[in-house]
């Protein structure tokens, strides 16, 4: 009987195991030739806010096409930007001082920024105007299977699925390396798909860069489920195990 249990148990453990297969990324790294690495500009959606500044050679002559003008003299934190920012409103359209309403349907902020500097110049208000334009509400949703689920902020144009997931502190061991699900909601077009992170052929799709708003989600591996359906973890599956041995002991004395 005791020798049953021991048995069972081993068995049972071998089973709720993950194979180093299951568990290791790029496993073809090795093989794949290199690639190129090609950056894109997400295109502005609405609810985006924006941080647009305006300059010009002469300041006092850009202070009217600026939210803030001593925005640039204090340090304010991503809460204030954001506030101060201009939101893109559902028909793609952002309020900008004296230039009034101007759409942003299928522009970046590259394009905004060339968009706006040039009706500065043809409406005579600026000669030599530079304009910046920054997304300051990008933000990325990461649940299931990692460390740290939740929703993440960033600031720079490119971060990649694998920098995404870092913000989470990777994912755990049980979650599914070879399924990973991604939705994405641009221009009006909902996108799914699954990324397999055990392959390196993932680095050549569309979703290997991070798009504002992209929800990442994780699900469990086979052994996870199994164990959440029987009895949730190896610690209790060892507890369990315990007291069984030790009833059986007893029972058999």
């Amino acid at each position: 009987m005791k020798f049953n249990l021991s048995f069972l148990l081993v068995l049972f453990l071998l089973c709720s195991c993950a194979s180093k297969k299951e568990v290791l990324y790029m496993q073809d790294a090795i093989t794949e030739a290199n690639g190129t690495v090609n950056y894109e500009s997400a295109n502005i959606q609405p609810n985006d806010i924006l941080k647009i500044n305006v300059e010009s050679s002469v300041p006092e002559a850009a202070i009217p096409y600026n939210r803030t003008a001593l925005q640039r003299m204090q340090p304010q934190n991503i809460q204030l930007v954001q506030l101060d920012g201009y939101l893109v409103s559902l028909n793609n359209t952002i309020n900008f001082p004296v230039l009034g309403e101007i759409s942003t349907v299928n522009q970046t902020t590259e394009q905004l920024e060339q968009s706006i500097k040039d009706k500065l110049v043809s409406g005579g208000h600026l000669t030599d105007p530079t304009v910046n334009v920054r997304l300051v509400n990008a933000k990325v949703t990461i649940l299931g299977e990692v460390n740290r689920p939740g929703t993440y902020n960033f600031t720079e144009q490119n971060i990649t699925l694998l920098q995404a997931l870092g913000y989470a502190g990777d994912l755990t061991i049980n979650g599914k390396r070879e399924d990973i699900l991604m939705t994405r909601e641009a221009d009006g077009i909902r996108k799914v798909t699954h990324i397999d992170l055990t392959s390196v052929s993932f680095m050549n799709s569309e979703f290997y860069f991070i798009k504002p708003n992209d929800v990442i989600v994780v699900n469990p591996n086979e052994p996870r489920v199994k164990n959440a359906g029987f009895v949730g973890n190896i610690g209790t599956v060892l507890t369990i195990a315990s007291l069984a041995l030790s009833v059986t002991i007893l029972l058999t004395r």
